[in-house]
């Protein structure tokens, strides 16, 4: 018995079909890329130097905050009551306390923020500076940030 065209059609078919899937399960699986970690900051310490209050009792409350300070731009004087970091994503910005110690900061840079300490920020820069912030408070509990009195 002579098979015909179309059983030899469809034979070479499946033939064609399973080599195609088994040149598909020869390849070697694409392993997954595993995620890159990097530690920018792990302190006890702002970066003045000094050792940073220990957590208010109560009910922990974390906000994250994009700050945009415009290019040319001083910040007025203030401080934070709570212990608070941050990464600035673009610009520059420098940090300056009232007793005059700075920390100039470029796009990419890590801050752990002084607290209950008076301070200013200045962009001095020609694009904005933009920070995005971490502040460890607790709920009902301190203000993120205190102006300093005129």
């Amino acid at each position: 018995m002579k098979p015909s065209v179309r059983s030899v059609a469809a034979l070479a078919l499946i033939i064609g079909l399973q080599l195609g899937c088994a040149r598909v399960q020869a390849r070697p699986e694409a392993e997954p890329k595993p995620p890159v970690v990097q530690e920018l900051v792990k302190s006890s310490r702002s970066w003045n130097g000094d050792l940073l209050p220990a957590y208010p009792a109560g009910q922990p409350e974390i906000t994250m905050l994009r700050i945009t300070i415009p290019a040319g731009t001083r910040l007025k004087n203030h401080s934070h009551p709570v212990i608070n970091a941050g990464v600035l994503l673009s610009g520059q910005l420098t940090v300056v306390t009232a007793d005059g110690q700075t920390l100039h900061l470029e796009a990419g840079d890590p801050i752990v923020e002084v607290v209950n300490t008076w301070h200013y920020g200045l962009n001095e820069g020609t694009v904005p500076a933009q920070i995005v912030v971490f502040y460890a408070g607790t709920e009902g509990g301190a203000p993120l940030s205190v102006a300093a009195p005129n």
